[in-house]
């Protein structure tokens, strides 16, 4: 069986063996629609995890044994695939942090001790709390104004002509996602950069939801920070990447202190190491970034452009047949949005109930505000539903999501 974006669907969801699982209280097949929160892992990352433990574990750098050696090379074949694989002109531009939140804190806090207060940050509303939060402490600490920019009046997307008359010659950053994680609207990333830019800002990114379902270039977006993570792209847990500009990298101060990123400490005072070191103290997960090398290939090899027309179609399917449901109300709407679905039905069933029911149903769907509080107050809801979908996904798992959502609605007498 092949599916709208021509790959085997049966032979790629037997490399993820969780979706043989069954849960709920009859013990109904694992259909996961949680991805937008955390993808799942096929059986090459597992398995180079596992080879990471039993062959290589051994701090990386510095360490003349083979076993650091060996670990040393994979973490820095990991930092070159990245590069490649996001267009970033060189591996030291590639930070490595433990996800998004990290990435953009470490800018947060980094890039903005170099602003003067009264300097200006401009956000969006509909974004993560991780791309709001960090913002918001900087602008406490260095006495920075937060700005955010508004949804256009009765859509999922961003109102420019208001980000437009909110630039001005005190903004300095200027910090969107590429992709809504509770919408899907696939924000107009080179339109939004060109404009900050032309203010004098720097630029960052939170692709977070965007690496795995669409090829990203750097270069051809031009913002100076990009933040993703692994765990959303088919790979280990705790392992993210900050790309960034690395004339921007050498002006800002350290991130944290402690091992690997010094080049020489006394009591006194200390020197820092070369780029990308600069930036990651400590003992990092070497063996998960290792593994991140696998999720990749993994993405490469079943195709990036393949992947998101499967979704697509699943997206199609499931926003024609919840149309079909009375009662039930979808946020987002945006043309080419991507595959994420976030609703809520009739005024009785709340995000919660909806939640409960379908995972006794063996249904995985995520609840709640979705770490987007200031977007759930413009749609004037506490949380919803959300559905989401990933390359192993199929039309029959659809077809069961909303079967089961045609229960509730008899639960609820919709």
């Amino acid at each position: 069986m092949t599916t709208p974006g021509s790959y085997d669907i049966e032979a790629l969801r037997a490399e993820f063996p969780i979706l043989q699982r069954t849960v709920g209280e009859a013990g109904a097949p694992l259909v996961y629609l949680d991805n937008t929160a955390t993808s799942q892992t096929p059986d090459c990352v597992v398995r180079a995890i596992v080879d990471g433990y039993t062959r290589t574990k051994a701090n990386v750098h510095r360490g003349v044994h083979t076993l650091s050696q060996e670990a040393t090379d994979a973490q820095e074949a990991t930092r070159r695939r990245v590069q490649t694989f996001i267009g970033a002109e060189s591996h030291e531009e590639i930070i490595f942090t433990r996800g998004t939140t990290e990435a953009i804190n470490l800018v947060a806090s980094s890039y903005c001790s170099l602003l003067s207060p009264g300097d200006e940050i401009i956000v969006t509303v509909m974004e993560h709390h991780s791309d709001i939060v960090p913002w918001q402490l900087a602008a406490e600490r260095h006495g920075l104004r937060l700005r955010a920019i508004p949804l256009r009046e009765g859509t999922s997307e961003l109102d420019l002509d208001a980000f437009a008359a909110m630039l001005g010659e005190r903004t300095r950053v200027v910090a969107f996602t590429a992709v809504s994680n509770v919408l899907g609207t696939v924000n107009p990333v080179r339109r939004i950069v060109d404009m900050a830019h032309a203010a004098g800002a720097v630029v960052l990114v939170d692709a977070a939801q965007a690496v795995a379902h669409e090829r990203i270039d750097v270069r051809a977006w031009d913002a100076d920070f990009i933040a993703f993570s692994s765990h959303k792209m088919y790979g280990p847990t705790g392992i993210g990447v900050l790309y960034g500009r690395r004339d921007l990298l050498d002006r800002m101060p350290p991130y944290q202190g402690g091992g690997e990123m010094i080049s020489h400490v006394d009591i006194a005072r200390s020197t820092w190491a070369e780029l990308p070191f600069k930036f990651e103290a400590g003992t990092p997960d070497f063996v998960g970034i290792a593994a991140f090398h696998a999720a990749i290939d993994w993405l490469e090899r079943t195709g990036i452009e393949r992947i998101a027309a499967h979704e697509h179609e699943l997206l199609v399917l499931a926003e024609s047949l919840m149309d079909e449901l009375p009662g039930v109300r979808i946020y987002g709407r945006a043309p080419g949005k991507c595959a994420i679905i976030s609703f809520l039905m009739g005024p009785d069933a709340s995000a919660y109930d909806i939640g409960m029911l379908l995972d006794q149903m063996g249904i995985a769907v995520r609840t709640g505000h979705h770490c987007a509080q200031p977007l759930m107050h413009a749609l004037g809801v506490a949380g919803v539903a959300r559905a989401s979908f990933a390359a192993y996904n199929t039309a029959d798992e659809v077809h069961r999501f909303v079967d089961a959502l045609r229960r509730i609605h008899r639960i609820f007498r919709l």
